[in-house]
């Protein structure tokens, strides 16, 4: 067993340390740093823009390039945080609280360093327990049956659209994807079904239109709705970067948050955004110096940043172990997999070992080259702010309609990405999470073929789904988590407001 193990990490150590994977996963970074930089743009974005780029590519170096830009878009959030008192991604929002007002204070390399310190220390922390979680989780999955995966899958959708504002229209954004995952053959009966007569529609929607659309395209349509416009800031940055006494006074802080962030990665739907927050009120609690946080405390910069990196691990842990993304970034991650005949889950680690081997060693190496790349170039990474939002629309415009038709030099691929990109912007003006749809899009499929494989099997007895402990549990959490967001969001709120 042992030995296997560390066969199977010399083997992904083996993919990795190549020119290949060392250079996949350093243009990660800084395309992942560059995007997170850009306020509006996120990971989740980023990875939907250079979907198509990934076609070509070997599948393994592709998710290596993933990992890269998922640690990076993390990290690079923080950057606009700092300068503009804007958070580059909704997981940097906390950063906001101490790392401009020590830019104010003409602080700003010391909050940018140690953002970038504490990023790498989560990075890393989660890495190591997303080796200690996924591998065991895995083969607990292997046992799985028809009825648990349905049961998992229905708990992912659940736990997401519960974390959302309010439960029913998660609820609703999830039931979306699930719809429009049924389009297409029938998996069981070959009949096609809502292909209204186009022969496109046989094999249902293709996920690099849909990600492309819902994430990418929908955000840049949002932007203009809502007539974004960013004003220029003094981007300077100081000489002066964090200290080894600096580091090591902000250590606890960072600790917590990783930890937290790590926990709150492996929930599926939790996140970052999250993270940031429950990281940094629990730093502020422990501190010995409570009092400086929201006035330029170098803590409230380690904690939250610490946690969102923290969940780049803990997210990966249900993706890979049981096939479930626990976040919109896996979940396109989970899709680069799919695009190139891989299915996450426990049967990964038997049939392609090389595959999660690689994404642990890989998340290792990513965070190393983050602190080189943030290193040097945060003044250059800094002036990406700074980029008029006119400008960066057009130039993703033009990406992703061009990445869209080179797939398949097809024109209905180009216009399946507008149909989910006015989707995606219904979605957001209305606040929909878009993130549930998603989910809801990329299940469809694994929910639909074990829920009907166990009806097949218990001969339509529905208590197949309750005789069986694990899949019991699982559908009980399902129903807590819709019952206490219920609580949460309409009779605790209304005690409050009386």
């Amino acid at each position: 067993m042992f030995v296997d193990l560390l066969q199977n990490i010399m083997l992904g150590t083996n993919i990795v340390f190549t020119i290949e994977g060392i250079l996949a996963i350093t243009i990660g970074v800084i395309v992942g740093t560059i995007g997170g930089a850009i306020p509006g743009i996120n990971a989740s974005m980023t990875m939907a823009i250079l979907l198509p780029f990934t076609w070509g590519m070997d599948p393994i170096i592709a998710i290596l390039m993933y990992v890269g830009i998922y640690c990076g878009g993390q990290y690079g959030g923080s950057i606009p945080s700092i300068l503009i008192g804007t958070p580059g991604t909704p997981s940097s929002a906390a950063t906001v609280l101490d790392g401009y007002p020590l830019h104010l204070k003409g602080k700003t390399g010391l909050a940018l360093g140690m953002s970038l310190y504490a990023s790498v220390t989560g990075g890393l922390i989660s890495s190591v327990v997303l080796m200690i979680l996924a591998i065991p989780l895995a083969g607990v999955a292997l046992a799985f049956g028809p009825p648990e995966y349905f049961a998992l899958a229905v708990v992912g959708l659940t736990l997401i659209a519960s974390l959302s504002a309010d439960i029913f229209k998660g609820l609703i954004a999830a039931s979306i994807g699930l719809l429009l995952a049924t389009v297409g053959l029938d998996p069981f009966s070959g009949i096609v079904r809502f292909g209204f007569g186009t022969e496109q529609l046989i094999q249902g929607f293709e996920l690099i239109p849909f990600y492309m659309g819902i994430f990418a395209l929908s955000q840049v349509l949002y932007s203009v709705y809502k007539k974004i416009e960013r004003v220029a800031v003094d981007y300077s940055v100081s000489s002066r970067y964090p200290s080894f006494a600096d580091y090591k006074g902000c250590f606890l802080a960072m600790l917590i948050g990783s930890i937290i962030g790590v926990f709150v990665g492996v929930m599926p739907g939790a996140g970052a955004s999250i993270a940031c927050w429950i990281g940094y009120n629990e730093a502020r609690r422990w501190s010995k110096h409570p009092k400086d946080f929201g006035n330029g405390a170098l803590e409230g910069v380690a904690a939250p940043e610490a946690a969102n990196n923290a969940v780049t691990g803990g997210a990966m842990v249900p993706m890979l172990s049981l096939g479930i993304p626990g976040s919109g970034s896996t979940a396109i991650m989970l899709g680069v997999l799919i695009i190139h005949g891989l299915r996450p889950g426990p049967m990964l680690f038997v049939t392609n070992p090389d595959v999660p081997y690689s994404i642990f060693v890989s998340l290792f190496v990513a965070n190393i080259v983050m602190i080189f790349i943030g290193l040097a170039f945060i003044r250059l990474l800094a002036k990406v702010v700074n980029i008029p939002e006119s400008i960066m629309n057009a130039c993703i415009l033009a990406i992703i309609f061009v990445g869209a038709f080179s797939v398949n030099n097809s024109i209905f691929d180009v216009f399946a990405v507008l149909l989910f990109g006015v989707l995606g912007l219904i979605l957001k003006v209305h606040d929909y999470p878009v993130s549930a749809t998603a989910l809801g899009f990329v299940l469809g499929y694994l929910v639909e073929t074990n829920f009907r494989r166990s009806l097949t099997v218990a001969k339509g007895n529905w208590m197949i789904f309750f005789q069986n402990p694990i899949s019991l549990v699982l559908i009980c959490i399902a129903i807590i988590s819709v019952i206490y967001s219920i609580y949460s969001n309409y009779f605790k709120g209304r005690k409050e407001s009386v």
